[in-house]
């Protein structure tokens, strides 16, 4: 049975350059969310929002082998951030963001089969997020950059997106922002972590 790597069938969305901002146009795709707010270091939801993903994730997984004979591996975790003020990325003001985890899941994965996940994961887990589902996220056009390092450098980075990148290309925010995470904090330094940040992006009307 073949095993589909999404990081490899599309590269072009979980790989990109260092050192510029490149540009991708993000089809529709399926993923399993979560919602919540505040620092996802400290806020008890973000924990339970990331546990309760993988094991619905892999659920879905083994479900889909066991009864398509599709084999899959689970994608990395993705985040997409908000905030009133964008300026609270640069500064790395955790207290004010908002975020949506979510990780891909493949299109001929149903949502009965979603549904089903859900129930064998809340037999160990409990009761699930309120905002826990499987929804299709649009991005198109966007703007993104490979960031190896803590996260917590990452301002710098967003920095000269915000200031110099979108305002050369004449390009407006179209989207909340995206982090994909291929690096385990859990295993690895924070030097060395992998972390796609993405911004959707639109052109901005002339005046």
């Amino acid at each position: 049975m073949d095993k589909v790597d999404f990081k490899k069938t599309l590269k072009q969305l979980y790989s990109a350059p260092s050192g510029e901002f490149v540009a991708v146009d993000v089809p529709p795709m399926q993923f399993v969310m979560v919602d919540g707010e505040g620092d996802p270091n400290t806020a008890p939801a973000y924990r339970t929002a990331v546990e309760w993903l993988y094991g619905a994730s892999y659920a879905m997984k083994f479900a889909a082998k066991l009864s398509l004979g599709r084999d899959y591996v689970v994608p990395p975790l993705e985040g997409l951030w908000s905030a009133d003020d964008p300026r609270s990325f640069t500064s790395r003001d955790k207290d004010r963001w908002r975020w949506t985890m979510m990780i891909l899941v493949p299109e001929f994965v149903t949502h009965t089969m979603f549904e089903e996940a859900v129930a064998k994961t809340g037999r160990k887990s409990g009761t699930p997020p309120e905002t826990l589902r499987l929804e299709v996220y649009h991005e198109g056009p966007s703007l993104q950059i490979l960031h190896i390092g803590s996260y917590d450098d990452e301002g710098p980075v967003l920095a000269r997106l915000h200031t110099v990148v979108m305002p050369e290309e004449k390009m407006d925010f179209n989207g909340p922002h995206h982090e994909i995470y291929l690096g385990d904090p859990r295993k690895t330094v924070p030097s060395k972590l992998r972390t796609i940040l993405r911004q959707p992006v639109k052109a901005i009307a002339p005046a």
